[in-house]
């Protein structure tokens, strides 16, 4: 056990229960587990992780709105925990926006702002529209199809390849080399497996940037290609880690909402219902399924002082992670929270995107998407059926679902 005085200590069996750093705890079902932590440890000591684990609302806001007290620059993923005295960034020599701290993230993340706008987000509106209509029309309703591949991630995928100024031409290949990128990710599967097609991606981004060079365009590659930070242009190695950074960033926690929502819909038929016929509520009901999946399991911070949190010392250098997917279903913030309710009128306090200078940058992006894809699929299958289980991916970061079977159509078809 560590030296550290723990003013909350758990029994052996939360200890043994809260394998905080095993990405297979969180591709079942962690919930009873952080209910017994925001009841018995809120201010959680995981050894093996060398971490401190918030699990309570409050906690977790309060963390990630005080940059000063506590740094991104040292870490932010549960995987950094053993190695929290390594500074820098994740890419030797170049600056990562999620390991930059004020002052210097917001000039870097200002270089890209103006795509994320709600101006420029409501331009891509009518497209993620009908990218969705597109893929509906492509959907055989008696097939048993995988939601991730037919809707959820080619969505995604497209959305932030026009954002980019992929061309067109290149979208099916794009949205294969993202899959790749996404599924490094996934600890159950063999990394090596897709390093290929993510060496295919990273050339591709820096083909792009030097087409931006040469022919500057209105995309997010032109402002990086364009962009300076700290009074110099980003260098080369700058621009693949940006580049891999908003690819991965703005289509991972997306697809797994819309995954995740389909199969919350479908196993909630009275509230799809209620979206169905008033179909004005779909943008709370989208917040809903922020705040009940929560895309984004946890980011961490370190402390760069001495400090106290719930009456547990906190000391400089220690690391913290903030459990949004708990405080997400804290019960002194919402009533019932492990019930899906898509009227819940408290649901957009939700942490699923963060909060403070890290608040996520695509976040109403996010929101577009999810809401063209739900309006569109429950007009078109409004009662649409899971055909199996799903496959979920194994990660400390994301709520990853790998893999949603669903049948669209045959028995809404049917008259059932």
């Amino acid at each position: 056990m560590s030296a550290r005085t723990v003013v909350y200590p758990a029994d052996a069996d939360l200890v043994a229960a809260a394998r905080l750093i095993d990405p297979t705890f969180y591709a079942s079902d962690p919930h009873p587990v952080y209910a017994r932590l925001r009841a018995e440890a809120p201010v959680f000591w995981c050894e093996e992780g060398r971490f401190w684990a918030l699990s309570k609302y409050e906690d977790v806001r309060h963390v990630g709105h005080d940059n000063t007290l506590f740094s991104s620059a040292r870490g932010t993923l549960i995987a950094d925990g053993a190695t929290q005295n390594a500074f820098g960034p994740h890419i030797p020599g170049a600056h990562h926006l999620m390991r930059t701290d004020p002052p210097d993230h917001g000039p870097m993340r200002k270089i890209v702002s103006r795509s994320f706008t709600p101006r420029s987000v409501k331009r891509l509106g009518d497209l993620a529209r009908q990218i969705t209509r597109d893929l509906i029309a492509d959907i055989d309703p008696d097939a048993v199809l995988d939601v991730v591949q037919a809707l959820s991630a080619p969505l995604t995928s497209f959305v932030i390849a026009e954002l980019m100024g992929v061309p067109k031409s290149r979208w099916t290949e794009f949205c294969d080399w993202t899959d790749a990128a996404i599924l490094q990710i996934d600890a159950g599967r063999d990394a090596a497996e897709h390093s290929g097609k993510v060496e295919e991606l990273l050339d591709f981004f820096r083909e792009l940037c030097e087409e931006r060079r040469r022919h500057p365009g209105d995309d997010i590659i032109t402002d990086l290609v364009t962009g300076e930070f700290q009074g110099k242009p980003l260098n080369d190695i700058d621009l693949v880690t940006y580049c891999k950074f908003l690819l991965v960033a703005g289509t991972e926690t997306t697809r797994n909402l819309i995954s995740h929502g389909v199969a919350l819909l479908a196993n909630h038929p009275d509230q799809r219902q209620l979206l169905v016929d008033e179909p004005e509520r779909i943008p709370t009901a989208v917040e809903e399924m922020l705040r009940i999946s929560s895309p984004v399991v946890a980011f961490c911070r370190t402390a760069t002082a001495d400090t106290q949190i719930r009456e547990q010392q906190i000391k400089a250098g220690d690391y913290v992670a903030m459990l949004y997917s708990s405080a997400n279903r804290d019960e002194e913030i919402w009533e019932d929270p492990d019930r899906f309710d898509v009227t819940r009128s408290t649901a957009r306090t939700h942490v699923a995107f963060g909060f403070g200078p890290h608040v996520c940058l695509g976040a109403g992006l996010a929101r577009m998407e999810a809401k063209a894809l739900f309006e569109e699929l429950l007009a078109a299958y409004p009662r649409y059926e899971l055909a199996g289980p799903a496959v979920n991916g194994q990660s400390t970061l994301v709520s990853m679902v790998s893999e949603q079977p669903v049948v669209f159509g045959a028995r809404a078809l049917a008259g059932v």
